[in-house]
């Protein structure tokens, strides 16, 4: 796994298995798979129907999935269905494993998910990263790695690969952080830091959290903005349920468009940037507050409370927030905006400013503006997911390398 896989697709990213015997049984694996996974518990014979293959096709396939613990058997199909039953096949508890991780400003996390899309174990770190070596961290993050996958193997479990997300831009190779201002960190080798046990694969956390809004979302549309914060603020695009990852894969740097151009200076280097106005720090300074180790909580809460001087800095945050999607949504036309991460632990007092500026500025009809449920559990379940579509997209590569 080169890249983190950003789309449905037996072949994977970037990649087309070829029209050869072996390339049409791999995608056939995968359709299997596919199925199974978004519809099981089925028998054969529903998995034949669905896929339009014969029986004894599928039943063939079926066989050398089970054989490589990526498929099970659960005996018998329940009873009152017509003719003899056949034996429901759904995909494996055990066996591969996606390792999720995120570095954040202030907290380290690691998970991993097995094939069902459960959350078998979880580490999370809490502490400032900011301003720190990257060797220090990672260090840091390899040990809650390597305590996940223990707690993952000690159920069954193998790891089939590991997706990291940063606040940064990701360079194509998916392991080189170019630059995380939040971070303070450039041209950054992470690939040579991280375990190499295992297919690696390095991300922007935005992305990964619009890959988790698109495959666990709930009715998420398949052309949406999704905007998600902590000290930061970054953004992805999804077209036709597809990442729109720009020519060098930075696209979506929603927190550097200026709002202000004559506002405060930014860690990127420009000035006016929507962080300054809608990251949490500057919400917190704006409401003239401490930030602590909950910033999200003291800010939901004093809000709650009818503190005016944090709801005014919401409202204001909210149309910042509502300037910058202007051009994203005049510009794409998508179906929707989501709020993900610290966002939507705010948006009762983020949303009303920012839809007013929305609805006030964008050409055509107003936007929708959501609020995902996946809050900021988004990118660290974005990016184990994203090992686990991997698997499903190419099964026989995943059982060459168990």
């Amino acid at each position: 796994m080169t890249a983190p896989l950003h789309e449905a697709h037996p072949a994977g990213p970037g990649r087309t298995l070829p029209d050869t015997q072996q390339g049409m049984r791999r995608r056939n694996l995968a359709r299997v798979m596919h199925t199974v996974s978004a519809e099981g518990p089925l028998s054969r014979a529903a998995v034949a129907s669905r896929i339009g293959l014969t029986r004894a096709a599928v039943s063939t396939l079926v066989d050398e999935l089970i054989r490589s613990g990526l498929l099970e058997e659960l005996g018998p199909e329940r009873p009152g269905r017509v003719g003899r039953p056949g034996s429901a096949l759904a995909v494996s508890g055990h066996g591969p494993a996606g390792i999720g991780a995120e570095i954040g400003v202030d907290h380290l996390a690691v998970c991993a998910v097995d094939l069902r899309g459960e959350v078998r174990s979880r580490a999370v770190r809490y502490g400032a990263n900011r301003g720190r070596a990257a060797g220090p961290v990672i260090e840091e993050l390899v040990g809650l790695v390597r305590r996940v996958v223990g707690e993952a193997e000690s159920e069954g479990l193998w790891p089939a690969g590991l997706a990291v997300a940063v606040p940064g831009l990701v360079a194509r190779d998916a392991r080189t952080v170019v630059r995380a201002p939040n971070l303070d960190w450039n041209d950054t080798d992470l690939g040579a830091l991280l375990p190499s046990d295992f297919p690696l694969a390095v991300g922007n956390e935005a992305n990964f959290g619009a890959l988790a809004e698109l495959w666990l979302g709930d009715g998420t549309p398949r052309d949406f903005l999704h905007v998600s914060a902590e000290i930061g603020i970054g953004a992805a695009v999804v077209v036709d349920g597809r990442l729109l990852h720009g020519t060098r894969g930075f696209a979506g740097e929603l927190g550097h468009v200026p709002v202000r151009p004559d506002g405060p200076a930014c860690a990127c280097g420009g000035r006016g940037c929507l962080e300054q106005y809608a990251g949490e720090e500057a919400v917190l300074r704006a409401a003239g507050l401490e930030p602590g180790e909950d910033r999200v909580g003291l800010l939901a809460g004093r809000a709650a409370d009818g503190d005016e001087d944090v709801r005014r800095a919401l409202r204001d945050a909210g149309e910042a927030l509502g300037i910058a999607l202007t051009g994203a949504v005049n510009l794409l036309d998508p179906q929707g905006v989501v709020l993900g991460g610290a966002l939507a632990g705010l948006a009762p007092w983020l949303l009303p400013s920012l839809r007013e500026e929305l609805a006030r500025r964008t050409a055509g009809p107003a936007c929708p503006v959501s609020v995902s449920r996946l809050g900021s559990e988004g990118p660290l379940l974005g990016a184990a997911h994203s090992v686990i579509r991997a698997v499903l997209d190419d099964p026989a590569a995943v059982a060459e390398r168990a």
